[in-house]
């Protein structure tokens, strides 16, 4: 008990603490001070700068360089644009059915040739896919051209050669086959929901790109093949990172079917012949 009291007034008792001018050892400032109050004070200063801290990190941009957080602003991100997207193509589509309208009321358009909104819609559609598809092979054929000298070092064999069997980009069944001849440039695969979409040989991701059904397509080249994914879900991977094989670059999108293309020297090939899925 003695102890304990001894201690507790050691800490109370207040010590005077002096600055004196080293020239004429005249004393210009001092304080009384205790060590239980410079305990309090620096108690209440932690306190102070933990809440300042979190109100930074809640209220301001700093928590973006934070560790965990810039995945989550990548993905709001991701989905505001594919909102803004949807809202501006349902303005065109507006749009271009008031000016049907304006054109019907003004006697300049027969009423049989109005086309409705939802046809309007699947032209739409169809004319993006379109866009899409030669973006693509002008992507293709420009990252061809710029590699060219890297992709022959790899290319030690005809492109119609057999090749070592490919790493499945994800469990499932084929639902339709690859047929050129009838637009499919690639297989369609289903899957179970949340199913992964894997990388099917190691290589680099080179283009990610969105849809209009809040899908994505990525393209990851491997030495010399360039594989395709589309209609995914959300992609856990980036622009000009480096994957290995049988890693996870995307999620199925709700067990909706997706497209895998497969492409050698800028021609493609049937993926069934090389992978067995």
């Amino acid at each position: 008990m003695y102890n304990d009291e001894s201690w507790f007034r050691r800490i109370r008792r207040k010590r005077r603490l002096t600055l004196i001018d080293d020239d004429t050892l005249r004393e210009f400032w001092h304080i009384h001070v205790s060590g239980l109050g410079v305990f309090t004070v620096l108690f209440f200063m932690f306190l102070l700068t933990i809440g300042v801290l979190s109100l930074l990190i809640v209220y301001t941009p700093v928590r973006n360089i934070l560790p965990g957080y810039s995945a989550s602003l990548r993905q709001e991100i991701i989905e505001e644009s594919m909102r803004i997207d949807s809202l501006q193509q349902t303005m065109d589509l507006q749009t271009q059915y008031i000016s049907v309208i304006r054109d019907v009321v003004a006697g300049e358009v027969k009423t049989d040739t109005v086309t409705s909104l939802d046809s309007l819609q699947i032209v739409m559609q169809e004319k993006l896919l379109e866009a899409k598809n030669e973006a693509t092979a002008a992507f293709m054929a420009e990252y061809e051209a710029r590699e060219r000298d890297n992709l022959l070092l790899f290319d030690d064999a005809p492109v119609n050669a057999p090749v070592l069997s490919l790493y499945s980009p994800a469990h499932g069944v084929i639902i339709a086959p690859y047929a050129p001849l009838e637009g499919r440039h690639g297989v369609t695969i289903r899957t179970p929901d949340k199913e992964n979409v894997c990388a099917t040989l190691d290589g680099t991701i080179v283009h990610i790109d969105t849809e209009d059904n809040d899908a994505y397509t990525v393209m990851v080249l491997h030495q010399n093949y360039l594989s395709i994914y589309r209609s995914v879900g959300r992609v856990v991977c980036r622009v000009g990172e480096a994957v290995q094989t049988g890693q996870t670059i995307a999620i199925v999108k709700d067990s909706t079917p997706f497209v895998f293309e497969l492409w050698k020297q800028g021609q493609e090939i049937n993926p069934e012949e090389i992978i067995a899925f």
